[in-house]
């Protein structure tokens, strides 16, 4: 299956999904292609450190350790018996027509495809809290990403605040350290986490785990608190202001705030590819289509996190069915998907449960005051957002056009769905209704001089 005639199968990603895919394909003969940031497989959530890191794996990894080991010595093996080409570093800036431009070292090269996987993952979804475009607030991702891969805090006194299961998991982990966690403060009330308990019943042990390391977080652990502003500083951030439960003012003093309300799906290279969306109530995003076990349309398959918010485990089953289903259709005998999906079906009640106990504070995006920062790469305020929205209506792209919301290096991955929802508000409609930022390229930065050398 290897040679010149067959088909060019290309997966970008090299996260738990795009590994099993790219494994079920070398399985079934295939030669894949796999593109990936990073600089050595296993994503985000088994991201790994540089050679001579002397934190051990169970340190960075904790309960997941086995499947971190699993999944990057399969890579590794595949990789290093040249069963599949590995561009590390690289990343997709465009795609168009059966091809994809890719950005490395050595510039920006054109690969072809005929089936194209995308296991592109996820990233923090943020809440623009005034002041959070002040030096020393970071993503709870990027805390995170710091700890595994240069195992360094980020503040001397750390303040989290957000919701979700990573929230918890970045401050144990970072206490665990041994870094100063002054708080970690969840917009998530006690009650509303206990209307997600049937669905987190799902997966008791995963369910267990997250209270274990809340306990672990003893009295800096807070529920159903509200942010009010992050202060700061010529030099950075220097408190906290947020209420507690019972409406009570709180200052923490911090040179370091982490924020995330959990994950918003990468979908730029979806929209590139033409994917069609529909927007998710559940997870008030809009997120790619596909049938059960991944086809998109158009030789395009989905997998992971970029499209089902379902975590590292949903990742690794969507990989291989999203490889089933392009080896279906390329007439080439699949594996069963009957087990895998029952899997999945389980994962799903499980996310269902977190999101339910984990809401997206609507309430609080919409309160947003006009002087605080919606899009940081832009320097757009929410009062700017809001005028726009009085001179052109409730369309995305309208106030995207005016205000320049969502026009800078991130191309809106960290404004768009905070701006949606203000523009809803301010329009009198709901964020389906206003729709979303259309996807353009290059979908990441890229210097000019690197299409100079194109090829």
């Amino acid at each position: 299956m290897s040679d010149a005639s067959s088909p060019r199968i290309v997966i970008v990603g090299a996260g738990p999904a795009g590994i099993r895919a790219a494994a079920t394909l070398v399985a079934a003969g295939f030669h894949p292609v796999v593109i990936d940031e990073g600089h050595r497989a296993g994503g985000q959530i088994y991201r790994r450190p540089p050679d001579g890191f002397v934190r051990m794996p169970r340190q960075l990894y904790g309960s997941e350790v086995v499947k971190a080991r699993v999944l990057h010595a399969l890579f590794d093996r595949l990789a290093g018996e040249r069963r599949l080409t590995h561009h590390a570093g690289s990343s997709v800036i465009a795609a168009h027509d059966g091809r994809l431009h890719v950005l490395g070292e050595g510039g920006v090269q054109v690969i072809g495809y005929d089936r194209l996987i995308l296991a592109t993952g996820a990233s923090d979804r943020v809440v623009p809290v005034p002041g959070w475009q002040s030096a020393g607030v970071y993503s709870l991702g990027a805390a995170q990403i710091a700890l595994k891969a240069q195992g360094v805090a980020l503040g001397r006194r750390i303040v989290l605040i957000g919701s979700g299961p990573l929230l918890t998991l970045v401050g144990a982990q970072l206490l665990k350290a041994g870094a100063d966690v002054a708080a970690v403060l969840d917009t998530s009330s006690w009650r509303q986490q206990m209307r997600g308990f049937s669905g987190l019943a799902a997966r008791p042990i995963v369910a267990l785990r997250g209270l274990a390391l809340r306990a672990r977080l003893g009295g800096r652990y807070r529920a159903g608190v509200t942010l009010e502003r992050i202060e700061a500083d010529a030099s950075g951030v220097t408190a906290l202001r947020w209420r507690d439960a019972g409406g009570r003012q709180q200052v923490t003093p911090c040179d370091m705030i982490g924020v995330g309300w959990h994950l918003r799906a990468e979908t730029h290279l979806a929209d590139l590819t033409e994917c069609t969306f529909a927007y998710d109530e559940q997870w008030r995003q809009w997120l790619p289509k596909t049938d059960e076990i991944g086809r998109a349309g158009n030789g395009v398959y989905l997998a992971g996190d970029g499209v089902r918010l379902l975590g590292a485990d949903g990742a690794e089953i969507a990989g291989r069915l999203a490889a089933a289903a392009c080896l279906s259709d390329l007439g080439i005998p699949a594996p069963s998907a009957s087990a895998d999906l029952r899997k999945l079906a389980r994962l799903e009640r499980f996310a269902t449960g977190l999101a339910r106990a984990f809401p997206w504070p609507d309430a609080m995006a919409r309160a947003i005051t006009n002087d605080a920062i919606v899009c940081r790469c832009e320097n757009v305020s929410a009062g700017a957002i809001r005028e726009s929205v009085e001179r052109c209506g409730g369309e995305a792209n309208r106030v995207k056009s005016l205000s320049r919301v969502g026009m800078g290096r991130c191309q809106g991955r960290y404004c768009q769905l905070a701006a949606v929802e203000l523009i809803a508000a301010q329009a009198g409609c709901t964020p389906e209704d206003v729709g979303r930022f259309r996807g353009q390229a290059p979908a990441r930065p890229a210097p000019i001089g690197a299409f100079l050398r194109e090829g």
